[in-house]
């Protein structure tokens, strides 16, 4: 497995090797000691999710605070999305900085998010089903959310956002200053 960094410390790409031949193809999509050596990542994963979206749909931005914050590792099984971490560490060099990346059901690319960051992705083909591992489980009262557009950040969510379906709970999210984020 490569793994790559990003501009953004700890978020990490994971790029399976791929076997092909004429049956299909074989891939390993989560190995703890290639992450461990590659990335120095070694905090088990306790809870897989997955959701199915139609084109359009934009999810996040959501994270978990202290003391449960959830570190993920995203793949897509069908389709695309465009993917975004934002850094929410108000102590970090790249503090209110966002990274995106479209992941695929044919590039099989993963991004590890790892604590102190929030998650979001806009649905870019008809369909996507999206895969994550989490390595907390979900905990209600450490819940948190930066409104999608909040124009500290400016993420290039990759959709025309008029046409963008979004939850009413994504809509009212805060902006990143008036959110409750302990980290």
């Amino acid at each position: 497995m490569n793994v790559t960094t990003t501009p953004l410390e700890g978020l990490l790409i994971l790029e399976p090797k791929v076997h092909r031949d004429d049956r299909g193809y074989f891939f390993e999509s989560y190995n703890m000691q290639a992450l461990a050596t590659a990335g120095n990542y070694t905090t088990p994963f306790v809870q897989d999710n997955q959701a199915r979206s139609v084109k359009n749909v934009l999810r996040g931005l959501h994270y978990q605070n202290l003391p449960v914050p959830q570190a993920k590792l995203i793949r897509v099984l069908e389709g695309r999305i465009w993917d975004v971490a934002v850094d929410i560490r108000k102590n970090s060099p790249t503090y209110k900085q966002w990274f995106g990346i479209e992941l695929t059901a044919e590039n099989k690319l993963q991004l590890l998010i790892p604590h102190g960051f929030a998650h979001g992705y806009a649905v870019l083909s008809d369909t996507a089903e999206v895969f994550y591992k989490c390595d907390n489980f979900y905990n209600k009262p450490t819940e948190g959310g930066i409104y999608f557009a909040d124009t500290e950040i400016g993420v290039d969510w990759k959709i025309n956002i008029n046409d963008a379906i979004i939850s009413e709970k994504d809509q009212k999210q805060p902006m990143l200053k008036d959110a409750s984020n302990t980290f």
